[in-house]
């Protein structure tokens, strides 16, 4: 079969071409961390686009040809690059070197170490989900850092499901205001966040249906540090030191075909959070959510995925737990309200092979009085990413997004879906 050449047409060499398509990336205005990943992409797709399949990336064998060597890293249904023989080992991991690219923090990276046990029976629908453990940490070019750990495992039979996770870091960010601040809107305040804490939550599968009750608890301790003296306009009330501690119940309903990349199936849950002084913490408040996605495959070749959000918090919430519109092209925290609501949508087209090119687009708004709508802002979105299927077992793609929002353009490396839920 005659193969599909991505690169090397006019009679240029593969790489030859690639090399002059980094160039021309190199040389664009985009900022530096962003040009260097495009780069990257441009040469990870000459690789796998040039490289024939089947082709064996482990290097020759003693005994011969590096062809005949099978390979945790090939699929043996169709020869390309594909970790689900890598995953499915006992005592294997994914070491993942993953680039950071949040407007909000800056370039930099992740670096982490992901186990993922084999899935409990068939893929099916809402069942079969894998157990995965991840240990790591970042930096980024602003001086945020972070250590984390987490471990989500699947018991009896896949009825119970835990979740634990621990983190520690310290966080630069910029304060626009909660909800519309002219003042702040074009010169926000720096700050920093130090937290220290974790959360454990299981969740019960209610007989085989696709629905779970959940509770969940956190506690965690904030250190928090302006660099503005007191009195600055603008400024929130904040305490230099903070601690909450709650609990939230959850309802959830779960029908994706898998967590990682979906096809089909919806995901529901309703959240309801109460912090307070007898649960651990400093302050009193409530945080509710929402949040509904739909996967509907339109054609073999084309996924439609839909997500809708909605946040409120009532009572004396820290500032930085304030809900904040959360869509590729807008930074984290920068439109920040009392109550907060957003939608995107995303089309994925499984163009050849394993590669799918995505697009996508979103609305946001965040107010603080939920009957009037008092100092709302609302924002929109959106862009493209190229996708490549890593682990065909598993549903999981990998790939790379661009979007655009009204303050920036943003560059979001994608391990799984934009809008992952465990």
């Amino acid at each position: 079969m005659r193969r599909m050449r991505l690169f090397g047409r006019g009679g240029k060499e593969p790489w030859e071409e690639a090399k002059g398509i980094v160039a021309r990336v190199l040389g664009t205005k985009l900022p530096t961390g962003a040009r260097r990943i495009l780069g990257g992409l441009v040469i990870g797709l000459t690789l796998l686009a040039t490289t024939p399949p089947g082709t064996a990336v482990e290097g020759p064998s003693p005994s011969g040809p590096a062809d005949q060597v099978p390979s945790k890293f090939v699929s043996a249904e169709d020869g390309w690059l594909d970790l689900s023989g890598f995953m499915d080992e006992r005592y294997g991991f994914i070491p993942l070197v993953i680039p950071i690219t949040e407007p909000a923090v800056g370039y930099g990276a992740a670096l982490a170490l992901t186990f993922i046990d084999k899935p409990l029976g068939e893929a099916q629908a809402g069942f079969g989900r894998p157990n995965i453990t991840a240990v790591g940490g970042l930096g980024t070019e602003n001086g945020t850092w972070g250590v984390m750990a987490g471990n989500m495992h699947h018991w009896l039979d896949d009825r119970l499901q835990t979740l634990v996770g621990v983190v520690h870091a310290s966080v630069n960010l910029d304060f626009y205001g909660i909800g519309e601040n002219s003042l702040l809107k074009n010169h926000p305040l720096t700050y920093n966040l130090e937290p220290t804490g974790g959360m454990v939550q299981a969740k019960y599968r209610l007989g085989r249906s696709f629905v779970w009750a959940g509770l969940s608890y956190a506690l965690a301790t904030t250190q928090v540090k302006f660099d503005a003296p007191a009195g600055t306009p603008g400024l929130p009330d904040f305490e230099g030191e903070s601690r909450v501690g709650g609990l939230t119940p959850s309802l959830t309903y779960d029908s994706r075909d898998n967590i990682f990349t979906p096809l089909r199936g919806t995901y529901f849950e309703g959240r309801v959070g109460v912090f307070s002084e007898a649960l651990g913490g400093d302050c009193e408040f409530q945080r509710v959510s929402l949040t509904v996605m739909h996967f509907l495959p339109l054609h073999p070749k084309w996924t439609l995925g839909v997500r809708a959000d909605a946040a409120f918090s009532f009572g004396d919430v820290p500032f930085y737990l304030r809900p904040f519109v959360a869509l590729r092209g807008v930074p984290v925290m920068r439109y920040q309200g009392e109550h907060t609501a957003q939608a995107e949508a995303e089309l994925r087209w499984q163009f050849w092979k394993r590669f799918s090119l995505v697009g996508f687009v979103g609305f946001g708004g965040a107010w603080n009085e939920l009957e009037r709508f008092d100092n709302s802002v609302t924002v929109a979105a959106g862009g493209a990413g190229v996708r490549y299927e890593i682990a065909r077992k598993y549903g999981l793609h990998m790939g790379l997004d661009v979007a655009f929002g009204p303050d920036t353009t943003a560059i979001y490396v994608q391990f799984g879906s934009a809008w992952a839920r465990p």
